[in-house]
């Protein structure tokens, strides 16, 4: 996992910008799972583990709805910064540097709540490290607790294979920045590696920085057999018609 922790590492200053507006995006995306989270535990607030927070966006977006929360991920950069931006909002959250798939041997106490979003998990190629990490959540989870993933709906995916995402184009205050993403698929058609690209122009010229790492597309039957394996139940998806989020989330309870 090396070399995920690097890519969201060097990612951790310009992540924003995968966002059209990350501001905005971030207590939206908190009301969306806020409603979720309360429509499976009786409308309360709840202890939260953010197991890939990135950035925070979904940590502050759920500490702003009066959520406990405590926020981990691999990247020390994406740590540090979703901390500083926690502090911008307004919100308190705990925070370390964790390896999704030794959570148990790094984070204390066990949650109401355990989230991974924005196509976190399936970063993990292998099923044996998919199995480590989704039993590392559990070990997390209260008795009756909720387990939240989002995902890109990779069974979509897998039927089209797209190549590239469209350029999403932002006027910066020092000039406008392009984003998009490349993406190289292996011949299994399954594992594909992602290089994003941002474009900044400024002074008159134009700078590009590549950030690359590498994915599996996680089908949702293979998302359910591991959770139904760890010993989760009541699995459910919600599509982003229904939920106001951006990708498929997928719940289950322990």
């Amino acid at each position: 996992m090396s070399d995920v922790r690097s890519f969201y590492d060097e990612l951790a200053t310009d992540y924003h910008l995968v966002y059209e507006d990350w501001h905005e995006a971030v207590p939206r995306q908190g009301t969306v799972l806020d409603g979720l989270i309360r429509s499976q535990l009786d409308d309360r607030t709840c202890t939260i583990l953010d197991c890939s927070c990135g950035i925070g966006t979904q940590a502050i977006g759920l500490a702003l709805h009066a959520h406990a929360v405590h926020a981990t991920d691999l990247s020390a950069r994406s740590v540090e910064r979703a901390r500083r931006e926690a502090t911008t909002f307004g919100v308190e959250i705990s925070f370390n540097v964790a390896d999704m798939r030794k959570l148990a041997n790094v984070v204390p106490g066990t949650f109401d709540v355990v989230l991974s979003c924005d196509n976190s998990l399936p970063h993990l190629l292998t099923d044996d490290d998919l199995r480590t990490a989704i039993d590392h959540v559990r070990q997390k989870m209260r008795p009756g607790g909720l387990v939240v993933i989002g995902l890109r709906d990779y069974d979509e995916v897998v039927r089209t294979h797209p190549r590239s995402t469209p350029p999403q184009v932002q006027n910066q205050a020092d000039g406008r920045t392009v984003i998009f993403q490349l993406w190289n698929w292996d011949d299994d058609g399954r594992t594909y590696d992602l290089s994003l690209f941002v474009l900044r122009h400024h002074d008159e010229r134009w700078e590009v920085t590549c950030h690359a790492t590498r994915y599996r597309a996680l089908l949702r039957a293979e998302l359910d057999d591991l959770l139904t394996s760890t010993g989760f139940t009541g699995i459910t998806w919600h599509e982003p018609e229904s939920t106001g989020h951006h990708q498929p989330l997928v719940t289950a309870r322990a």
